[in-house]
């Protein structure tokens, strides 16, 4: 009898197993992103990104009860994307969350409050390098505002002394942040960081410096998305120059 009752039990036992739903294995040769808006209970989530200099939808999904979240899509090389949250709430502003999307897993946890702020994003090499290369610039940037301030106040008092001074600092600090940017690509010109910076940050730079970059891609690199779009850019800049 107590076999019997054992033998039930573990029937039982693998009868319930077997009916849960499986877990979709995630495919490692392309980019799977999951993740969670926390206060989300309803909506639609967009996956984005630029073709054509146009912000077009790789994918979307509604999102009813579970906060959780996942999209799967192919990609040659890393690239950037955006994960877009309609939030019909009349304000474009922190409704998109960029993030640099390549082969494998990412994970995006954030708030629906502060949707874009408030995320965190791991799982990307080149993400890792964009965000440290960010929290530098807003450093730059916040630095250039407060310069700025001072020039009009100054072209206020009609204090052209001050306001060339403060001219020359704001160009300064311009030149400090193309150094920066052309001596981050370099260090790290084995990502796919490095041309995306070159064109979107310094791409009016001087050839001579942006080749110096260059010549540091690696093979992978240099046949990516933004390795090519770069490489071909830099190719019309120079026959541009050319009398």
């Amino acid at each position: 009898m107590k076999i019997e009752k054992i033998t039930l039990i573990l029937v039982l036992g693998f009868l319930f197993w077997s009916c849960q739903p499986k877990k979709e294995a995630l495919d490692p040769d392309k980019m799977n992103v999951i993740g969670t808006i926390e206060g989300l209970r309803r909506g639609t989530l967009y996956l984005q990104k630029v073709e054509d200099t146009l912000l077009v939808t790789v994918d979307s999904t509604v999102i009813e009860g579970s906060p959780n979240f996942k999209f799967t899509s192919t990609l040659d090389s890393p690239e950037v994307f955006y994960l877009f949250l309609d939030k019909k709430d009349g304000d474009s502003l922190n409704d998109r969350i960029p993030f640099f999307g390549e082969k494998g897993t990412i994970k995006i946890k954030t708030l629906l409050k502060t949707f874009e702020s408030s995320a965190q994003i791991k799982g990307s090499k080149n993400q890792e390098l964009l965000q440290n290369y960010i929290r530098l610039k807003r450093k730059f940037n916040s630095q250039n505002l407060n310069l700025l301030e001072a020039y009009f106040k100054a072209q206020q008092r009609k204090n052209k002394r001050d306001a060339d001074s403060l001219q020359k600092a704001i160009d300064n600090l311009l030149k400090r942040r193309y150094l920066y940017t052309l001596n981050f690509a370099s260090q790290n010109a084995d990502q796919n960081i490095a041309p995306y910076l070159l064109l979107t940050e310094v791409f009016d730079a001087n050839t001579t410096l942006l080749d110096s970059v260059v010549v540091k891609f690696t093979a992978d690199v240099r046949d990516s998305k933004y390795g090519k779009e770069f490489l071909s850019y830099l190719e019309q800049r120079k026959k541009e120059k050319t009398p």
